[in-house]
């Protein structure tokens, strides 16, 4: 998140199609969660996650992503995470999902969270892990790693949040919510032009990268060099690909 240009109001339009909630991974966040009645969901673009029974309230500053929100959501406001407009202790927990590495300013953010909640949960990826086990970035797109080395993820979060535990988020195989590493059962769906712009590391990246990686696993499918060297995950119902759910509670 930016203060003067939020990046999703660049590749934000259509997001709410491809980046559908997986029931899975909610129960994830829902289990981080514990037994917090009220939710900060800062980051809220469409409104994903935010479970039922609970009490939520969205920040983001994309006009884009708010106005893809289902109607009935929970209410949303336009702001950034490192200037929350809510009183110390609003909440009782708060949380960010998978949009650390877009804040301008990660600690002020971080210690904004801490400030409005007492429980802060970030999901996160660990880059080393995901570059080194993850066939789309390690064979075909390495540069999206030098990107997300320069981001804040998992080594800011566990470094500013001071965690109460991190814990793994594996990915179904026929996840639902389109993020990067959700595909890895699906090499197909990355030929797709719409979903690559639903994965921001892709759609942000220049001087055609994502076109070239493409145009190799395309032609690896073809020859069948993808399932050669990558068979054995064929049989898997889920991967850990380095999703990592921070958790804090102050």
């Amino acid at each position: 998140m930016t203060n003067t240009e939020p990046v999703y109001d660049r590749i934000g339009v259509g997001y709410a199609d491809r980046r559908r909630p997986d029931p899975r991974i909610a129960a994830h966040i829902a289990a981080a969660l514990g037994d917090a009645r009220t939710v900060l969901n800062v980051g809220a673009g469409t409104g994903s996650y935010e479970l039922p029974d609970r009490s939520w309230v969205g920040v983001d500053p994309s006009e884009v992503m708010i106005r893809q929100r289902p109607r009935g959501s929970a209410p949303v406001v336009r702001g950034v995470a490192e200037a929350l407009p809510f009183a110390t202790a609003a909440f009782d927990a708060a949380i960010a999902l998978l949009s650390l590495q877009h804040w301008s300013d990660p600690k002020g953010g971080l210690a904004e969270l801490a400030r409005v909640s007492r429980r802060q949960v970030v999901l996160t990826w660990d880059v080393e892990f995901y570059a080194s086990n993850f066939w789309f970035v390690r064979d075909y797109v390495p540069e999206m790693s030098e990107w997300e080395r320069s981001v804040a993820t998992l080594d800011t979060a566990r470094a500013l949040m001071e965690p109460t535990r991190i814990e793994p988020v594996p990915v179904p195989h026929d996840c639902t919510d389109g993020f990067g590493g959700a595909y890895w059962r699906r090499p197909e769906a990355y030929l797709d032009p719409e979903v690559r712009a639903s994965i921001s590391g892709l759609a942000l990246m220049t001087d055609g990268i994502a076109g070239r990686a493409v145009k190799r696993l395309e032609a690896d499918l073809r020859s069948g060099a993808w399932h050669e060297r990558n068979a054995e995950l064929l049989d898997l119902d889920e991967l850990d690909v380095g999703y990592r759910l921070v958790i804090a509670d102050r």
